[in-house]
């Protein structure tokens, strides 16, 4: 295929992907349409047989860890971890909004940190619902810090979030190194969201406090809590020795699994559903209709824009533009175009497309799978979320997230160093 042709071609394929993933049509799958979408790029020569197969390459590590991730989640969330954690919340709130914000943010940062962006939006919003209607107050702060925070406080493990694991494959990064020089920017972001949520907020955090909820605590969940604590010293130790840490996260998911399945507490049927084959489907052809997008001129367009080097003002420069491009044309889109550019100047650019991709999407709508996700959980319970009043509110949090969060960085790569 010539080459005009075959970019129209994945341009229009990579649109077509991401409006289905966004509209879901018939409330189809989003593999539906990508995985027709990859084979058509492929089919036509956009992309060489070669190149989509380096790119299944690339991509399968990535989504075998992701598949253990979200099935150690959803077997948490049937040990009742989720449900111990709102009966906390709802405890400790002693009846105050402004507590209980307190109290999301906090547990939403930590499940988001450890169990990633999924196990927040689909696990935690509910709960966190249910919270708020037992003690009076206003879901709305609560429940949009939900979707905020499985964007922002994805930031510290390569395990938080699906663009963290592709750019820890790409940082050539130890899974400490990665959280050390992460952890000074997740808790500065956190805490610039905290402060904006706090006054865009107010006047409903100032409304409907009633008596602390007296209701019996359910039983904590040890075996989970333990379970979920080795996998994460797991993470540490394989990627110590060089192993692939997704066999970490696939061990803490079979002890789990196995211990549901004898107690009958699951079966094989809702341990595969929980795997969510579609959508790392999904993930693996828009993996493969990016490559084709990038190898028919993407790379050469970007290659001019994003700044060399690893100074402040570089990295402002990179999460910036990764922030701008992950609302155009999504943040796992994005992520995917921009690794490889930044992936030269070092371990500190790469982690600055992360800010980007990973603080930005709090701006739009469309900006990451996690926040349309969020979206269809909140019309089931039939609340209503304003374009104006989201995007008000991301106008707010994310320029002075990221100006707080890449200065951070810089001041990490500075005292740990990014070898």
């Amino acid at each position: 295929m010539n080459t005009p042709l075959a970019e129209t071609l994945s341009v229009a394929m990579l649109v077509l992907v991401l409006v289905c993933a966004v509209v879901r049509p018939f409330n189809w799958p989003e593999a539906v349409v990508a995985v027709p979408a990859a084979v058509l790029v492929v089919a036509t020569g956009a992309i060489s047989p070669a190149h989509a197969l380096d790119e299944a390459e690339r991509l399968g590590p990535v989504i075998g860890f992701l598949a253990a991730v979200l099935v150690l989640a959803q077997l948490c969330d049937d040990e009742g971890l989720f449900q111990a954690c709102g009966a906390w919340m709802a405890r400790t709130a002693a009846g105050r909004p402004r507590r209980l914000l307190m109290q999301v943010f906090l547990a939403a940062s930590a499940i988001t940190a450890v169990l990633s962006l999924d196990a927040t939006v689909v696990l935690l919003t509910p709960v966190v619902f249910a919270t708020a209607a037992r003690l009076g107050a206003r879901p709305k702060p609560h429940v949009y810090a939900c979707t905020h925070l499985s964007n922002t406080a994805s930031l510290l493990l390569p395990v938080s979030n699906l663009t963290n694991l592709l750019a820890f494959a790409a940082s050539g990064l130890s899974f400490t190194r990665f959280a050390a020089l992460m952890a000074l920017p997740w808790v500065a972001a956190i805490a610039v969201e905290y402060v904006v949520f706090r006054r865009f907020f107010a006047t409903d955090l100032d409304a409907g406090a009633q008596a602390p909820h007296t209701a019996d605590a359910p039983e904590l969940p040890l075996f989970a809590l333990v379970t979920v604590g080795c996998t994460l010293a797991g993470f540490v130790l394989t990627s110590a020795v060089g192993i692939d840490p997704a066999w970490a996260a696939l061990a803490g998911a079979v002890v789990l699994a196995v211990r549901a399945l004898i107690r009958r507490s699951t079966s094989p049927k809702a341990l595969l559903r929980s795997v969510s084959v579609p959508f790392l489907a999904f993930v693996l052809a828009l993996g493969i209709v990016v490559r084709a997008v990038v190898d028919n001129g993407l790379d050469t367009a970007l290659g001019h824009l994003i700044p060399d080097g690893t100074g402040l003002a570089a990295l402002l420069g990179i999460a910036a533009l990764a922030a701008v491009l992950a609302n155009v044309i999504n943040n796992l889109p994005a992520v995917l175009v921009l690794l490889p550019l930044a992936a030269d100047s070092g371990p500190g650019a790469v982690l600055a497309v992360l800010l980007g991709v990973n603080i930005g999407p709090n701006l739009t709508y469309a900006g990451s799978l996690a926040t349309l996700l969020w979206r269809r959980i909140v019309h089931a319970h039939d609340a209503e979320v304003e374009l104006g009043e989201f995007t008000r509110l991301g106008l707010y949090a994310v320029p002075a997230s990221l100006l707080a969060a890449v200065p951070a960085l810089w001041v990490s790569l500075a005292v740990i160093g990014g070898g």
